[in-house]
């Protein structure tokens, strides 16, 4: 399998592009004509780095409007493919990228196209150059792969290829079945990209809003399978234009890109078998059971506040680690882990970010074919060296630098409370809480589409579509990756300003996190009666909320002064019936959720959420006034 990227793709000059392009894995690069041109140095120079990064040129490209031009514009092209021919010899390249003819004085005419590029072909061929030519979704005349083939079948020459682009065929909605009786060997480079369906003008809809395959909504892994059956097996190349990309970290965005290709053609290959691009063999996606564990890094006193938080909410201290300042909470299937051990991972997280839930323990059918995945995907493998009884539980490096465990029930890993805790005696009775329903994570909104990348190709889950949630001080993005059976369910939550609730927990934890918990229970008003008793600070809501739900959804009254009285926001779909209660916040934003779902609802209670957001930023400290 060769990985390729055009420098368009990520950010920076030509020399940082290269360096990150090579750090990610790639083995070739292809060189955007722009990106040479703003460099200070020569073909030759530019050829040299690229080698010293042990990378090739898999293409120089564009090389625009050049078939089916009238004189004295034909001339013109074919002057200028020379110069670029020369321009090659000394990058150290044999392929040129020729896209289809978008000038307004272009005649078109299949026959008279594939007439100059059988001539552009000898001129090439003369070099030990090739063609590849492809069929831009916006060209004047040639917008479709099935008619750039035509071209190239009827230029009949061994120089002269078609390049395959999948934005440009899945934008246009064009079968991608007709790529399969393309031989493969006239496929002269794969070009990939995913995107968000949005209706808009496909020029502007390409330059600005592509992305790395499986960060989109387009069929990427089906245009690929087509490609595959072909007999391809030449370089699989990225070709991204976003805005948001071009002002990212080349090395983020460089691994995202690879970890893109990576995970797309396991998918290909586990779909079409036989194909002759050669995978990386890696284990399946994994299938989460369940979310098995949160544990939080604390100092001694917000441990204490937290724990007293956890008891109004009905969690009991079931246990304490043998040989670590260590706790477990547990109510139900949830299981709460604080730790103040002065050493370890835990702590240096406490003393870059605060209080903060640092770390998810995840169950899952095989936890080293987890990890091997990951690994193979490029992820961080964590590794700390286990203390005197514990275990060595396979973890990741996860959002914000915090970590992730895998845990099953294969291996000793299903007795991890038993082998590295006891037993505190501490039985009290709970508030209804069964199990998390759903985690939420908080990070900037450039940094969504790496974590949703991060999850869906390493755990068997989907991605749902993003909404807007409304903050009074701006817009908050959100997503959720969620397993097929509801046992995973993770609200990704982008913040692009610090003046949002989301934004300032960003800024005063330094950095992406878990914002907050939803804990699942069969009896919201059960719940929140228990909690009333336990002395929980139920967050207050608008009364006005209420007087409007009760109309909008034509609610009983009573039921409305049910809702009012426990602070529990509603929310209905097809499907079922959503209700939310909150606490305050805890430190610099955190907060718990205690949801119950009725009727197969599927939701978040998205539209609940600005009525949620105003009621804890009438909490928050003021602006200026000094932590505690």
């Amino acid at each position: 399998m060769k990985t390729s990227i055009a420098t368009v793709s990520i950010s920076g000059d030509l020399k940082e592009k290269l360096a990150a392009i090579a750090a990610a894995g790639f083995d070739g690069v292809e060189i955007f004509e722009n990106d040479f041109l703003a460099f200070d140095g020569s073909p030759a120079e530019v050829g040299r780095m690229v080698r010293d990064h042990g990378l090739t040129i898999t293409l120089f490209q564009p090389f625009r409007d050049f078939e089916g031009m009238p004189e004295p514009q034909r001339k013109r092209g074919f002057d200028r493919a020379e110069r670029k021919f020369d321009l090659m010899g000394e990058l150290g390249t044999d392929l040129m990228l020729v896209c289809s003819n978008v000038s307004p004085v272009a005649l078109g005419g299949i026959d008279r196209a594939a007439d100059d590029f059988r001539e552009l072909g000898e001129r090439a061929a003369r070099r030990g150059i090739r063609i590849g030519y492809e069929a831009l979704a916006w060209g004047r005349h040639i917008n479709d792969h099935r008619d750039a083939w035509e071209i190239v079948r009827r230029a009949d020459h061994p120089n002269i290829g078609l390049i395959l682009d999948s934005f440009h065929t899945l934008a246009r909605r064009i079968d991608v079945e007709t790529i399969r009786a393309i031989p493969g060997d006239r496929i002269f480079i794969v070009q990939l990209a995913d995107a968000p369906k949005i209706d808009m003008d496909l020029l502007y809809w390409s330059r600005h809003f592509r992305n790395m395959p499986g960060e989109g909504d387009l069929p990427v892994t089906d245009f690929m399978r087509a490609v595959a059956a072909t007999g391809y097996d030449g370089p699989l190349s990225l070709e991204i234009f976003n805005d948001q990309f071009r002002g990212g970290s080349p090395k983020s965005i460089a691994v995202d890109g690879r970890r893109s290709l990576v995970h797309l053609m396991d998918q290909v290959a586990r779909k079409e078998p036989g194909i002759a691009i050669s995978v990386p063999k890696m284990p399946d996606r994994i299938a989460v059971e369940g979310v098995e564990f949160v544990e939080f890094a604390a100092g001694p006193a917000e441990a204490e506040e937290l724990g007293t938080l956890l008891s109004t909410i009905g969690f009991a201290q079931t246990a304490r680690h043998k040989s670590k300042d260590v706790t477990l909470w547990r109510q139900g299937g949830i299981n709460i882990v604080v730790n103040t051990d002065k050493g370890g991972f835990a702590h240096s997280s406490y003393l870059v970010h605060g209080v903060s839930a640092y770390a998810i323990g995840l169950k899952v059918e095989d936890a080293a074919a987890t990890v091997a995945r990951a690994r193979a995907l490029g992820a961080e493998i964590f590794e700390q060296r286990p203390g005197p009884g514990e275990l060595a539980i396979p973890a990741i490096r996860g959002v914000g630098g915090g970590v992730i465990y895998f845990l099953d029930e294969r291996s000793e890993l299903a007795r991890v409370w038993d082998v590295e805790f006891d037993a505190t005696g501490d039985d009290r009775r709970g508030a209804g809480l069964t199990r998390i329903d759903h985690v939420a994570q908080t990070m900037a909104h450039e940094e969504m589409l790496t974590w949703l990348l991060f999850y869906t190709s390493i755990l068997k889950t989907r991605k749902l579509p993003m909404v807007d949630v409304v903050d009074p001080a701006g817009l908050v993005r959100s997503q959720v990756v969620e397993s097929e059976d509801g046992a995973l369910r993770l609200t990704l939550n982008g913040a692009e300003n610090r003046r949002t609730l989301a934004g300032h927990f960003i800024a005063e934890s330094f950095g992406s996190s878990v914002q907050h918990l939803a804990f699942a229970s069969d009896d919201i008003f059960g719940t929140a009666a228990s909690l009333v008793e336990s002395g929980f600070a139920t967050l207050q809501i608008s009364p006005n909320y209420y007087d409007d739900l009760e109309a909008r959804f034509g609610l009983d009254p009573d039921f409305a002064d049910r809702l009012r009285a426990a602070n529990i926001l509603y929310d209905r779909d097809g499907d079922g019936e959503y209700f939310q209660l909150y606490s305050a916040t805890f430190g610099e934003g955190f907060f718990f959720e205690i949801v119950e779902r009725r009727g197969g609802y599927k939701g978040y209670g998205a539209p609940n959420a600005p009525f949620r957001i105003a009621a804890q930023k009438r909490l928050m400290r003021p602006a200026g006034m000094p932590k505690r």
